[in-house]
């Protein structure tokens, strides 16, 4: 019989028990972390016209080499920064090149025009090999357009095109985007 009340006991106690227990974690609380990772970015959009697109200057008559050309390409550059940065410009060669025959690069006036989304200080520069400041201190920002015209003076063209023989010259630009 002592046995019995001694299993009671037991069974008793361990129900107590395990319901102050259950009773105790009525509430809970757990905390996490939760992390969000910026890295700087910035890109210039890859479907844009400046990174797959050409432009043409057409000289086709006498009136052509005597008179300036202008080529606009709106939305030329559209580019995401997570800081300000600067657009640069610059050739890949020292000439346009067809066959044999070259035309100097510095003959083409590269200019940042109004008319896109892109905030900052517009600049024309003369084409060369080396890097310049085509946009400077441009805002940051997802999704900026850059509007690009490009001119051949009417000097140039009679004084630098005028007599090359017939052909299509070619050259790459390579715009580059920098953060600051």
């Amino acid at each position: 019989m002592k046995k019995q009340i001694y299993i009671a006991a037991l069974s008793v106690g361990a129900i107590a028990l395990g319901t102050n227990q259950i009773l105790a974690q009525n509430s809970e609380q757990v905390s996490k972390s939760v992390n969000i990772i910026l890295s700087d970015v910035i890109a210039m959009d890859i479907g844009s016209v400046a990174s797959q697109g050409t432009v043409d200057f057409n000289y086709a008559s006498t009136a052509d080499y005597n008179s300036s050309k202008n080529v606009t390409v709106p939305n030329s550059l559209v580019i995401i920064s997570s800081k300000n940065f600067d657009v640069k410009v610059k050739s890949e060669g020292t000439h346009f090149v067809s066959g044999a025959n070259v035309i100097p690069v510095d003959i083409l006036q590269v200019k940042a025009i109004p008319g896109g989304s892109l905030a900052g200080t517009l600049n024309e520069v003369t084409l060369s090999t080396t890097d310049q400041v085509l946009v400077s201190n441009a805002s940051l920002g997802a999704k900026q357009s850059l509007s690009i015209a490009y001119s051949i003076s009417a000097e140039k063209a009679s004084k630098v095109l005028l007599g090359k023989p017939q052909g299509t010259y070619t050259q790459k630009i390579t715009y580059t985007a920098t953060a600051l």
